[in-house]
């Protein structure tokens, strides 16, 4: 229950999540996707997230990850720091600190010193999921953020369709195919067409910087 009301608020927030249910399967999944940051439940059923934990460190694993605690588990939540966890917070906990520690854990990664992602042109706030180009200024849909963002952690760089749904979307959700062009449609419209440029045949980018 926990683990689906979690995804569902990531998702919501412009997240695309990968959810297993144990340790051995989150352990497989860290040793053949590449992820932005795990969310590692300490009481996991079969292999625990301390074991996951250590193991993936040992590996030579560095993906950001921000351990889940009982409240009370001082043991785990010190062990979990000690074996390389960049973070922790304990049951239950407001979403809205989660999103808060992610993107603190994610600025260290990135050096970033504020939430922001832009191209001098194009302002993404992380916090808020507002966009601001050319005089104007919306919040963006869960979808559209995340795409804007896939978009702009990378400016000048070409992003084809399969790279932007694995982006978008998690393990087991049902894509149509048209649901990126349809996304890029509505960003279009909702500010101007250069906003995103398509590159026939390869995908779609935002430039570096205006122009």
């Amino acid at each position: 229950m926990i683990g689906k009301g979690l995804r569902e608020a990531l998702q919501d927030a412009g997240i695309s999540v990968d959810w297993t249910r144990n340790g051995e399967d989150g352990e497989a999944a860290l040793s053949t996707s590449a992820y932005a940051l795990v969310l590692l439940d300490i009481g996991l059923p079969g292999k625990s997230g301390i074991e996951v934990l250590r193991a993936v460190r040992k590996g030579g694993d560095k993906t950001p990850l921000l351990v889940i605690t009982a409240r009370d588990d001082l043991d785990d939540r010190v062990a979990g720091l000690d074996l390389g966890a960049d973070d922790y917070i304990a049951k239950p906990f407001e979403v809205r600190e989660l999103m808060a520690r992610i993107r603190a854990v994610l600025r260290r990664y990135g050096g970033a010193a504020i939430s922001i992602l832009g191209n001098g042109e194009i302002e993404l706030d992380l916090g808020t999921h507002e966009v601001r180009y050319r005089g104007k200024s919306l919040v963006l849909s869960a979808r559209e953020f995340a795409l804007l963002r896939a978009l702009l952690d990378r400016p000048g760089t070409i992003l084809s369709r399969t790279q932007l749904e694995e982006k978008l979307y998690g393990w087991g959700e049902e894509v149509e195919s048209n649901a990126i062009d349809v996304l890029i449609h509505y960003l279009r419209r909702k500010f101007d067409k250069d906003i995103i440029r398509n590159v026939r045949g390869a995908g779609w980018l935002v430039p570096k910087s205006p122009g």
